[in-house]
Formats: C-alpha cells, sequence, structure tokens
C-alpha cells in the first residue's frame, strides 16, 4: 500500500510519500515536497491546488491520502486555508482520504517505533510531521 500522507500550515500542504510492502516502508522519490496555495479566494487557484494534487497521487499511484488533524479552536488551531485546503483534497473524486490526530499517532508510535531516524530519510526537515504521520498509519 502506498499512502500520501499531508500535514496541512497555513497556506501549505505538506506531504509525505511512503509505501509498504511485505512489512517493509520504503519512501519512493517524489517530484513535489509541497505545495503552496497564494490566494486562497480565487476559485481558480484552489482548482488548479485541486488537480494538482490529484495528478500526483495518480502519477505515483497512491492507494489513501492520511491528513493529520489540526484543532478547529484554540492556541493551536488551523488556519481557514488549511481547512479550505483539506476541503479541496476530501472532495477529489475516488480518492480515498483519512484522518489521524496527535493522540492516535502517538499511540501507534508507542507500539511501533520508527526503525530509522528521520535525519537518515532523505526528507526535508519540514516534511517530518507529515512521515510520522505516514508511518503511524501504516504500522
Amino acid at each position: 500500500m502506498k499512502i500520501c500522507a499531508v500535514e496541512l500550515r497555513s497556506n501549505e500542504a505538506i506531504i509525505c510519500l511512503l509505501s509498504k510492502s511485505n512489512s517493509m516502508m520504503d519512501i519512493p522519490d517524489c517530484r513535489t515536497q509541497k505545495f503552496i496555495i497564494k490566494d486562497s479566494l480565487d476559485n481558480k487557484e484552489m482548482r488548479e491546488f485541486q488537480f494538482a494534487f490529484k495528478k500526483l497521487l495518480d502519477d505515483y499511484q497512491v492507494d489513501r491520502v492520511v491528513i493529520r488533524t489540526r484543532e478547529t479552536r484554540g492556541k493551536f488551531a488551523g488556519s481557514a486555508i488549511g481547512f479550505k485546503l483539506e476541503s479541496a483534497i476530501q472532495l477529489i473524486d475516488g480518492l480515498d482520504v483519512q484522518f489521524m490526530s496527535s493522540v492516535d499517532i502517538k499511540q501507534a508510535l508507542k507500539r511501533t517505533a520508527p526503525m530509522v531516524d528521520f535525519r537518515d530519510t532523505g526528507l526535508r526537515q519540514f516534511q517530518e510531521a507529515a512521515f510520522i504521520t505516514a508511518y503511524a498509519h501504516l504500522s
């Protein structure tokens, strides 16, 4: 199974691809690490984001998208743009989208800690939360 984990921060959708086959995890090369939206009020730009995201998933034959949930209120609440990006991803036709909360991620990591240090993965530092989400979902 190949998944795309997404962490939404402000106007960015940070992604990490991870696949699991026969209990082996693999981080496939990917042409992009994040999508950035400049104007969330522009319908054309939101549709372009949705199209580009779907194209990436099709090109890399991703089976599922896992989005790291954010708080809706309070100090650590997600931004309105982040929730719009989340909706745009959810509305992609035929896409299996699931969510993981921070609590679910911590529980999964307690059961199965990552076998490799994040610095050795070859991913960029800003992708760490997306990688942890993907790893927790597949473990």
